[in-house]
């Protein structure tokens, strides 16, 4: 038997997908029906980039596991009305043990929301916005393998989406953030190669409707 390319791994059916999620049956689930596949709605991309800024200097298995209580703590990534948060709302968060207790990332997801409140107006949609720094096709590496994709902690495009939403007075928007934000909404396909939900993810990139 050949042996399995580095990255990859295969479970006890033979199914071929990206080792990260591990014997973790939640993270496989994120993995083969929600990482890298197109979001474009605006309250999922809120949402994401919400926690990709809670997930700095932790794992996102973490966050994974108490995104439930992050929808509840912060009404669903509501924009208007995390808007409406105040003192009281940031001692309530802090106090909450079901997600992470960092006052400067709590305090961001709050300043974030009056910043997409301001994209919203001047972009129509969120979506709108960061779709625009979506790669073209012929940046992207030709084979997406393990060495490669270890090596792609940033690209161009999240840097020019980093310092443009910095300009805007966004908090926690890093090149690398914004590069896991780009890797989980499906604008980069980083399924490696041989990973059963590449084509997946292919497919419905080629049927998305760009906004």
């Amino acid at each position: 038997m050949s042996q399995m390319p580095r990255g990859l791994s295969a479970d006890s059916d033979g199914v071929i997908r990206c080792a990260w999620p591990g014997k973790h049956l939640d993270y496989r689930d994120y993995h083969d029906q929600e990482w890298g596949y197109p979001k474009v709605e605006d309250t999922q991309l809120f949402e994401k980039i919400c926690l990709e800024g809670f997930q700095s200097g932790l794992s996102w298995l973490t966050i994974l596991r108490k995104r439930e209580s992050f929808r509840r703590a912060f009404r669903d990534f509501d924009i208007d009305k995390i808007q409406r948060f105040n003192k009281r709302s940031i001692d309530r968060l802090l106090a909450d043990s079901s997600i992470v207790r960092h006052r400067g990332k709590i305090e961001a997801v709050i300043h974030n929301a009056f910043c997409a409140k301001e994209l919203l107006q001047d972009f129509g949609s969120l979506s709108a916005f960061f779709w625009q720094y979506e790669p073209e096709p012929e940046s992207r590496p030709t084979t997406v393998d393990h060495r490669t994709l270890s090596a792609l902690t940033a690209s161009e495009e999240s840097l020019a989406m980093s310092k443009a939403l910095k300009r805007r007075g966004w908090r926690f928007v890093g090149p690398t953030t914004m590069y896991s934000f780009m890797q989980s909404v499906g604008m980069v396909n980083d399924h490696l190669e041989g990973c059963f939900v590449r084509k997946k993810v292919d497919d419905q990139r080629e049927a998305l409707i760009r906004p």
